[in-house]
């Protein structure tokens, strides 16, 4: 299980259930929109607080970034 990948993934799919673009949700994370997608890409290692900043701005909770989905 690569977690980076499933947590794209996750990010991915809340954030277009949101009706978000990468762009939006980077301005409201604080985040660069080139973070946003190679989180996406799961090209990134992104730390618990980097997750916990991420789930806030989704108005999610973390675990919902890092439960498996079903690609795994």
């Amino acid at each position: 299980m690569d977690m980076r990948k499933m947590l794209g993934r996750n990010v991915q799919r809340i954030r277009q259930e949101k009706r978000l673009t990468q762009e939006q949700l980077a301005e409201i994370s604080g985040f660069s929109q080139q973070y946003i997608s190679g989180l996406e890409k799961g090209r990134r290692n992104p730390t618990i607080v980097t997750i916990y900043e991420i789930a806030s701005a989704l108005e999610v909770s973390h675990m919902d970034l890092v439960r498996p989905d079903d690609q795994e």
